[in-house]
């Protein structure tokens, strides 16, 4: 499969490497629109000048394409998602679907119409970690899940349009923990009331921190509290989770997975008190793909033989919703209900 890649600065890299690295995906051309860039990335990756092209429409005339990725800025993602469906190509394009909810569901809906794969780089659902948790927590072995609680914790400074965005913490971040929620749970969010804020030493111009309650379908609960400014003790990229069960908890810290089971509860003089088996730390699933290198592969496999993509747009637009709605329920100080 031959691609086009929209956006190569920034981002863009992994998506680089990760075409470089597969077997069965290569590139048709490019589309940058900052000609220093271009020129570096060219000479860090041995591109070829004269397939880098100024715009989309450009470069799916000029070029034999197959597919393209879409590595742009947020508010772009519906002009070229659009742009590659309507030229009958299935593109893959980075989170978020789109800069607004607007935007997210139109390019549904041309996903819809036409047939095409549309494809959303969750990656964080194709990590080792993320796969034992949901193996675990599907085995049953901790009997039904009532509640989850996520931390998030990190002081990155990148610059560029994540620096100007209103949320940057829960439409550039967060997202990634929300749609994890999706997956762990099989359930959309139904409920949410969210708090956000800039502490007074945040690089940010919109709000860096957060916490929601989410309420899910099932009466599930969860919790959620981050920060894109913090100054130490800096969890995982992954956050840290505890999963309360019926039968024990599951707790991830630093990338690293723990279990405790309820063996019996025991009547006591002071009353019922629960017998605990040993902590166990779990190991983590091995995958032959990770990431991006995973995504690049199923959406390939997709494409071309028509088999089954997890995040598609259609499926994604639920995630959306998700996090749209703790941004309105941080702006309002209102309950969402989804």
């Amino acid at each position: 499969m031959r691609v086009i890649q929209v956006g190569i600065g920034g981002m863009g890299n992994t998506w680089l490497r990760a075409v470089q690295r597969s077997p069965h995906v290569d590139f048709a051309g490019f589309v940058e629109i900052d000609d220093e860039i271009a020129r570096a990335q060219s000479e860090a990756y041995d591109l070829d000048r004269a397939l880098i092209y100024k715009s989309l429409p450009e470069a799916l005339h000029a070029t034999d394409a197959d597919a393209v990725i879409n590595v742009t800025p947020p508010q772009f993602h519906r002009e070229i998602c659009i742009a590659a469906m309507n030229a009958g190509m299935p593109v893959l394009t980075e989170k978020p679907l789109a800069g607004t909810l607007e935007d997210a569901r139109a390019i549904v809906a041309v996903a819809n119409e036409s047939g095409l794969l549309c494809g959303v780089a969750q990656n964080y659902r194709y990590r080792p970690l993320t796969q034992t948790i949901k193996a675990v927590l599907d085995s049953g072995e901790l009997g039904a899940l009532g509640a989850l609680q996520a931390e998030f914790y990190r002081g990155p400074h990148f610059g560029g349009f994540r620096e100007e965005m209103a949320h940057p913490l829960i439409l550039d971040m967060s997202i990634h923990h929300f749609d994890l929620m999706r997956l762990f749970l099989d359930r959309d969010a139904k409920a949410i009331s969210a708090r956000s804020w800039n502490p007074p030493w945040s690089w940010f111009a919109g709000d860096a921190s957060a916490a929601a309650q989410i309420e899910f379908a099932d009466g599930l609960r969860a919790t959620y509290s981050g920060s894109w400014c913090s100054q130490a003790f800096e969890t995982s990229w992954n956050a840290n989770w505890r999963f309360e069960c019926e039968r024990g908890v599951l707790r991830v810290e630093d990338d690293r997975i723990f279990a405790q089971q309820l063996l019996r509860a025991d009547e006591g003089a002071r009353g019922l008190a629960g017998l605990h088996d040993a902590i166990r730390e779990m190991p983590l699933t091995a995958m032959a793909r990770e990431g991006q290198d995973y995504l690049l592969h199923e959406f390939c496999e997709a494409a071309t033989s028509g088999s089954s993509f997890a995040t598609t747009a259609q499926d994604n637009i639920h995630t959306m919703e998700f996090v749209f709605g703790v941004m309105r329920a941080c702006d309002s100080g209102e309950t969402v209900r989804l």
